[in-house]
């Protein structure tokens, strides 16, 4: 219904703008995209889904122990009075009843997690709002989508992808409270004029010498390693033949002794 609604709403947009003589400018947003590569996002997801694999591990050990209860029962069934039977029947009905209401509690339409995961995208989406609005008003967009809602998109050039504007936009935002002296003012005021193919240019530039330093580095190590295997293996030989001539002259020692020894005992 949503995706129809869309589409029939897009395509009223595009008459309109088809009968006043001015083409409607639309981009789209790729809101996974953006919160994948956005820190605080993942730092906070990261600890969400700690609080989460803990939540299930309670309900699991309280199913767990519920199962144990009825096995139980099961087993002792006939050694029971019917009280003891009935209370003992009624006490996993009451823990089965808690342990819906704690999962209910924590993965419910209205539960922890939900709040938890809107507290923690509200704030990525105001910075979010805040880059499309300043995006749009300064490349005069008319509509912005997000790709991934129920908006019925089946496709869009990359050309009006707006995600990584909106990215770009987030980062400048967060390196202006950064700022401490001018000397960085001035860099973040040249970084900010780039275009966003520059600042490819830029990044693949850096990639680019950091594989030819990785490269040189790997070469380095791989160098010592050679120079350390014959340096040992020297060292290895040295050993051996300062402990052969030890044990040469040892020999030849106790040999010397031996012989004063016998011509002692003979005199």
């Amino acid at each position: 219904m949503l995706k129809r609604t869309f589409l029939f709403t897009l395509l009223i947009l595009i008459g309109i703008g088809a009968s006043a003589q001015k083409p409607i400018n639309i981009g789209f947003v790729d809101m996974e995209y953006i919160l994948e590569n956005v820190p605080e996002y993942q730092q906070a997801s990261t600890q969400l889904d700690q609080r989460v694999e803990e939540w299930r591990n309670e309900i699991e050990q309280k199913r767990r122990e519920i199962g144990e209860m009825k096995v139980s029962l099961q087993n002792e069934r006939a050694l029971l009075t019917p009280e003891l039977i009935e209370e003992r029947e009624e006490e996993i009905a009451y823990q089965q009843e808690q342990a819906t209401n704690y999962e209910q509690k924590r993965f419910g339409p209205k539960g922890d997690y939900m709040i938890q995961k809107r507290q923690l995208i509200k704030p990525i989406q105001d910075q979010v709002f805040t880059a499309l609005q300043e995006i749009g008003e300064t490349r005069d967009f008319d509509y912005i989508f997000d790709r991934n809602a129920e908006s019925g998109m089946l496709f869009a050039k990359k050309r009006f992808d707006l995600s990584d504007q909106v990215l770009r936009s987030i980062n400048r935002a967060s390196n202006r409270k950064q700022i401490t002296t001018k000397q960085e003012e001035r860099e973040l005021e040249r970084a900010e004029a780039r275009t966003l193919e520059e600042d490819k240019e830029i990044t693949d530039r850096e990639q680019a010498i950091e594989e030819r330093k990785s490269d040189r580095e790997a070469l380095i190590e791989e160098r010592r390693r050679k120079q350390d295997s014959i340096k040992d293996a020297r060292q290895k030989a040295f050993e051996e033949r300062r402990e052969r001539i030890l044990k040469e002259r040892q020999e030849k020692r106790d040999s010397i002794q031996a012989a004063r020894a016998t011509k002692d005992t003979i005199n």
